[in-house]
């Protein structure tokens, strides 16, 4: 399984990166904007910073929800880095759009996706990711990880080379449930990456080995 870091802070995506375990990155309007990224010219050359640091696979989000707009959105994306990964909704447009991104060999993560008939659109179309989100589901009452559970399914049933990606991870617990149903990727914060790192008695353990060598050496 495949780890992103959904996040638009360098610093963040330095130290997944660096922790040996990165695979990409997902951003978004708003995780831009949550770093004071504003202006196209300032988005793109954030984008680049982005592609600089890691080795591939960089969702990059259009803002333009008709065909053209996204086309030529998409397009002047893709142009940043070969990297990048056009990130684009999944809205009866964008589904256009994937089948065109496709056909040009320019790599889509078809996002906010929240049911069954909507993967199953956009991997005939073509996408390379989908992104269903698990934390909004959860939202309102509905079992995120059942949905995941159901796309990987038909997309194994039918040899659909589209990518699951896991979106709104929130948890640790998310992110492995994700990796027993089989997700492809998940996308989540470097808090949930290194949470997997804790476990109390890694901590006890390893002070007792601390203290014990201490002792031995009669400090």
């Amino acid at each position: 399984m495949k780890f992103f870091i959904d996040t638009a802070n360098l610093d963040e995506i330095r130290e997944a990166y660096d922790l040996g375990v990165l695979d990409g990155v997902t951003t978004n309007p708003s995780l831009m904007a949550k770093e004071g990224i504003s202006g196209d010219s300032n988005v793109r050359a954030h984008y680049k910073a982005i592609c600089d640091i890691v080795d591939d696979k960089v969702s990059a989000e259009v803002i333009s929800t008709d065909f053209d707009g996204m086309i030529k959105e998409g397009k002047e994306l893709a142009k940043i880095d070969d990297k990048i990964v056009v990130k684009i909704p999944m809205i009866k447009d964008g589904v256009k759009a994937i089948k065109y991104f496709h056909s040009e060999g320019i790599r889509t993560n078809c996002t906010l996706v929240f049911s069954a008939g909507q993967a199953i659109l956009a991997a005939k179309a073509g996408a390379s990711y989908l992104s269903p989100f698990i934390g909004r589901l959860d939202d309102i009452s509905y079992d995120g990880l059942q949905l995941i559970e159901q796309i990987v399914h038909i997309y194994q049933t039918y040899g659909y080379d589209t990518e699951v990606l896991a979106a709104s991870v929130r948890h640790t617990m998310h992110l492995i449930k994700c990796a027993e149903i089989g997700a492809d990727v998940v996308t989540c914060p470097l808090k949930v990456i290194t949470g997997l790192l804790k476990h109390p008695l890694t901590d006890s353990g390893l002070a007792q080995f601390l203290a014990d060598h201490a002792k031995a050496a009669g400090k």
